[in-house]
């Protein structure tokens, strides 16, 4: 019985990265309850499922850029020093959430830019976060390492959503969510401060490693060809372009269940954290993917999963079931990124994984943005029912079609990793 429970021998094993889990499931509460404030600030503003969609735009943009240069400065720097640094950034853009809701601006400017910087940053510091774990704990417990960060994702998207709404709804304000990502993101800065210097390794004859775009080239040069790797990034973007609702949730929760302010804020929250449940109790019983052998067959089926499970989300009307359909997804997609981050880390090298991380950063955040922009695109075109049932079936179809395209990927080993 044991065996079926995540494995927490990471956490015993590397005090660094005990550190470091436990600071980022603090601050991804703050995170998520932020994602709730903004969104509800955006409709309340607009009245409109595609502004809502178009914050999703304003962080794409700067994932694209920020996260390939700044896969490099992870490669060529400290991990530990541009992580703190990133850290830092993000905690500034907490605060600025908070000041302005505290000041009543009420500006969607203003949130769009925050929402930019804020992402930023982010693309800079997440491929030094993630290039860091498997120096911390070696590559025979990376598929448990990577089961429990993504099982702090998956508190923070089930608690933070929750929490989040329940104070919007209790205080009629969204500053409260936006004063506990301010304390969250201190915890993370803390961390990353007490990370033991973690410097490029070096192998003696190499060329020293260098930032900047020539040495994003080089990653994608690496990459060439490297049928795997690519795999893991083209999966997960037709996952969370055609099968992420998340910009629609707003109307969703106005329209298909309707109520007062406060019954909107509630449904709202139990929607957005729906999935993330669902995400935590596949992590909770997480023991058993430790052991999975053929992982690119496992992201496939998880996919297929997920869209499947999205689709009838957008077939029901009765609270209950639409939940239970969300978390079905939820936990299909965090096998899927469990899998994912094992194959990028364990195939790619020392010297690469900086600017690998950089393009998984991209893909991983920039998906969902770019499905925030397609589910409010399609919604004002024929409706939100429409948007989620077509997106979640695309998703099944592609998801199969591109893995028959790619056989090397559905028999792809974890006992031999092949890039």
């Amino acid at each position: 019985m044991a065996r079926l429970f995540v494995d927490l021998t990471p956490l015993r094993a590397s005090k660094p990265y005990r550190r470091l889990w436990s600071a980022m499931g603090i601050s991804n509460i703050g995170q998520q309850m932020t994602a709730v404030a903004v969104g509800l600030q955006v409709y309340e503003l607009t009245d409109s499922s595609f502004m809502v969609g178009l914050v999703g735009l304003f962080q794409l943009v700067p994932l694209v850029g920020f996260g390939l240069y700044g896969g490099t400065l992870s490669d060529a720097f400290d991990r530990r020093l541009v992580g703190l640094i990133s850290a830092l950034g993000l905690w500034a853009c907490s605060v600025g959430f908070l000041v302005q809701s505290s000041l009543g601006l009420e500006s969607v400017a203003v949130l769009y830019v925050l929402i930019a910087i804020q992402s930023g940053f982010f693309a800079v510091g997440n491929p030094a976060r993630q290039a860091i774990i498997p120096r911390l704990v070696g590559r025979d417990l990376l598929p448990a390492a990577n089961a429990l960060g993504m099982l702090t994702w998956s508190v923070g998207f089930t608690i933070g959503p929750l929490l989040g709404g329940i104070l919007v709804a209790t205080s009629g304000t969204v500053t409260l969510p936006y004063l506990v990502d301010v304390i969250g993101f201190g915890v993370v800065v803390w961390a990353m401060w007490r990370l033991p210097k973690l410097p490029p390794i070096i192998i003696p004859g190499d060329p020293v490693p260098r930032a900047g775009w020539a040495a994003v080239k080089e990653g994608f040069v690496f990459l060439k060809g490297k049928r795997n790797l690519q795999m893991t990034f083209y999966e997960d973007i037709i996952a969370m372009v055609f099968g992420m609702p998340r910009a629609l949730f707003p109307a969703i929760a106005a329209q298909w269940y309707g109520g007062s302010v406060r019954d909107v804020a509630t449904v709202l929250g139990l929607l957005a954290a729906a999935p993330a449940l669902g995400a935590l109790l596949s992590g909770v019983f997480s023991g058993p993917l430790g052991r999975v052998r053929w992982q690119g067959r496992a992201i496939v089926i998880s996919i297929v999963v997920w869209g499947a499970a999205i689709a009838a989300f957008g077939g029901v009307r009765w609270l209950p079931l639409a939940l239970l359909f969300l978390a079905i997804a939820g936990a299909a997609d965090n096998v899927s990124a469990v899998f994912r981050s094992t194959i990028l880390q364990a195939a790619t090298p020392d010297e690469y994984r900086g600017r690998l991380q950089g393009v998984f950063t991209v893909v991983v955040a920039g998906g969902p943005r770019l499905g925030d922009v397609e589910a409010g695109t399609v919604a004002v075109m024929f409706g939100e029912t429409v948007s989620v049932i077509s997106g979640g079936v695309a998703c099944v179809l592609l998801a199969v079609g591109l893995a028959r395209a790619v056989p090397s990927f559905w028999q792809y080993d974890a006992h031999h990793p092949v890039p």
